[in-house]
């Protein structure tokens, strides 16, 4: 028999053996990404006759646009305006480019980047590692990604999205690195996302998350996020039981993606899209909304433009947080350190009864012995006040719902606590005192 190739992330190490240049080395992302994308929301809605207010067409990306310089998203660093699948047209042009749809998008990329630019924002687009985008349109082959590089830097394109539909583990091992050297080689600061590891299961020994912060800025994980509840505790279970194995994997420039924020949908009840928002934010995931920014609620606009919630999410230490209590009463603690001492606790329930009172300490939360912290819950926004490590605390959780507190250190122990980047399964996780 001959040699078996290795698939997945096993020949990206090769290749990184190889190659001294493969770290992606963009200094972009240094924060979790924000701003706007159309997937979720708005699919693969190419119907503008039947349906011209929400088909993917360079009119929906413009009136977005307007929306998050007008509304107030921008200020709050939500600067990205994302096009997904469905945006070119059937096939290559003549010079083998890729093209957008002429019907839907008109005036082309450049003059809509051109437009979002104008605006103080960033365009986003995408592309598939493969013969055709998980939509059907013409994909990115592994002889098409130095051109499909220069192409979105020459339209002025600040984000790309590499998805991998319609290719094998041999062809994603190439060509996702191979797009980051044809990224940097253009000249142009463009953040990177990768699709990779969702295709070969999220996990070791597949994944080398080592050696996928070198290449990507962030990357998707695991599945599609749905419209529904049931789809944000998929992610969440998932991403909080191999917490041990992701958690490290994160940091400035390098991100887990669990997908896009549905708050403002159809799915979402007013405590479930309090809840996704506080688990995103502890998860240091990027906060890209998938909703309609026309027409979107003053309750979910709030809880979106949360000041204190997007301070966490963008917290520069960039620590992802960890779930540190789960309890027998369907109660559930996580745990993110940020910069200056100080902490993110959010208590989350997953009970479908009525409010539960959960009564715990600091201590109990494996806080350092005879310190003191100033408490403000996130949402209310009030200082609820200054809490010793020992002394015992109740807050009410409401059914599907989190309560989540910044805690700033008043008064510290003489001796400091360090962050614990990485620690093996069944290790406690302390909050950092630096």
């Amino acid at each position: 028999m001959g040699t078996v190739l290795p698939s997945g992330l096993a020949l990206a190490l090769a290749l990184a053996l190889a190659l001294p240049s493969l770290a992606l080395e963009n200094g972009l992302a240094r924060t979790p990404p924000m701003g706007w994308m159309s997937w979720e929301r708005f699919r693969c809605d190419v119907d503008c006759q039947a349906d011209p207010r929400n088909c993917i067409s360079e009119q929906l990306f413009m009136e977005m646009a307007d929306r998050l310089a007008e509304d107030g998203w921008r200020e709050l660093g939500y600067e990205y305006v994302n096009i997904d699948d469905c945006w070119s047209a059937k096939q290559r042009d003549a010079a083998g480019q890729l093209a957008p749809d002429p019907k839907r998008f008109p005036s082309g990329i450049k003059a809509l980047a051109d437009y979002v630019h104008a605006r103080g924002l960033k365009l986003g687009i995408y592309a598939d590692l493969g013969v055709f985008t998980c939509g059907g349109y013409p994909g990115t082959m592994l002889e098409h990604v130095k051109q499909d590089a220069q192409t979105f830097a020459a339209w002025g394109v600040d984000m790309l999205k590499l998805d991998g539909c319609y290719s094998s583990a041999e062809e994603q091992a190439k060509g996702y690195p191979e797009m980051a050297r044809a990224l940097n080689a253009t000249g142009r600061p463009i953040v990177y996302s990768c699709s990779w590891p969702a295709y070969q299961g999220g996990l070791p020994p597949k994944v080398n998350y080592t050696i996928l912060a070198e290449i990507c800025n962030l990357w998707r994980n695991y599945d599609d996020i749905q419209d529904s509840w049931d789809s944000v505790l998929s992610i969440v279970d998932w991403f909080f039981t191999n917490q041990d194995v992701l958690q490290p994997a994160a940091g400035p420039g390098h991100w887990n993606d669990p997908d896009m924020l549905i708050i403002g949908n159809f799915g979402l009840s007013y405590e479930q899209s309090r809840s996704q928002m506080a688990l995103w934010t502890v998860m240091a995931a990027p906060l890209l909304m998938s909703t309609d920014l026309r027409t979107i609620s003053p309750s979910a606009k709030e809880i979106l433009q949360n000041r204190l919630m997007i301070q966490i999410n963008q917290d520069p230490l960039g620590i992802q947080g960890r779930r540190i209590v789960k309890e027998k009463s369907h109660i559930e603690v996580f745990l993110r350190p940020l910069s200056q001492a100080a902490s993110a606790l959010v208590f989350f329930s997953r009970r479908t009864d009525m409010p539960f009172r959960y009564t715990t300490s600091l201590a109990k939360l494996h806080f350092p012995e005879d310190a003191v912290y100033e408490v403000q819950d996130v949402y209310v926004g009030k200082i609820v006040g200054a809490l010793k490590t020992a002394d015992n605390f109740t807050v009410v959780i409401n059914p599907s719902g989190v309560v989540v507190w910044y805690l700033r250190p008043v008064a510290l122990p003489l001796q400091p606590w360090h962050v614990v980047r990485q620690q093996a399964p069944g290790k406690g996780f302390h909050p950092a005192l630096l």
